[in-house]
């Protein structure tokens, strides 16, 4: 029994708020125990100079903490003046599994943005970001195909992401901040409601981990994409 109370195989209570936001295509807030992200979709003419007369979209994703999303005040990084290694290793990764399940072809020569920001941070903000991003980013295309602009929601499956550590000795799903700070091995999954994997970050922060712990946490995190999938399901149902 983890300090949360929970089992070690079970996620923190998952709440999800579709529709949040008035302005945007698509936006839902996600709230992963005290983890809570809002995170919206909105499609801008033009792409990146590479895609340039190419016929192909792109999708891209932001992300930002507010200064008061944890306990002690993060200075934005506006005022900074530059955006921070952690920041841009997140986004890159919450592109990159969105862009895995989106038909680029399919809008033009124009930018899908997925905008995620952390309103309270208590762990897993990159894997709430992604979960939440995907329901965002189908909602955008809904409302884009209910206004004509397109022909089909271009979305081939659903995604989500959980995070897993091992903790004392013990592989555990959804990991909060206390448990995240104090694991052995640190992994970030993301896969498919087909269970086929898109990203697996891990890193052994400690004690390297074998394959046989590697195989034990794909198990946990399959069982807990499925959760997450069925969470989905239940704001957008199936994505056609």
């Amino acid at each position: 029994m983890r300090a949360s109370g929970r089992q070690w195989d079970e996620m923190r209570t998952v709440t999800i708020t579709g529709k949040y936001m008035k302005y945007p295509k698509g936006s839902v807030l996600i709230e992963l125990g005290n983890t809570k992200v809002i995170c919206t979709a909105a499609l801008e003419d033009g792409v990146p100079p590479f895609l340039k007369n190419s016929g192909q979209g792109w999708l891209t994703a932001e992300y930002s903490m507010l200064p008061m999303s944890t306990q002690t005040r993060n200075t934005r990084e506006s005022t900074r003046g530059r955006t921070g290694g952690r920041t841009h290793e997140i986004q890159r990764l919450i592109g990159r599994s969105l862009r895995a399940v989106t038909d680029l072809t399919a809008f033009g020569e124009r930018t899908m943005y997925i905008d995620c920001d952390v309103i309270q941070a208590d762990g897993g903000t990159r894997t709430a970001s992604i979960t939440g991003g995907f329901i965002a980013l189908v909602d955008a295309f809904r409302t884009l195909k209910k206004e004509g602009d397109i022909d089909a929601v271009p979305v081939k499956d659903f995604i989500s992401a959980v995070s897993i550590g091992v903790v004392n000795g013990i592989t555990l799903l959804d990991l909060d901040y206390e448990e995240d700070s104090s694991a052995d091995v640190d992994m970030n999954i993301v896969m498919t409601r087909g269970e086929k994997l898109i990203e697996v970050q891990g890193t052994a922060e400690q004690i390297p981990f074998s394959r046989d712990q590697l195989d034990a946490i794909l198990d946990v995190a399959t069982k807990g994409i499925r959760e997450l999938t069925e969470k989905q399901r239940e704001i957008i149902g199936e994505i056609n």
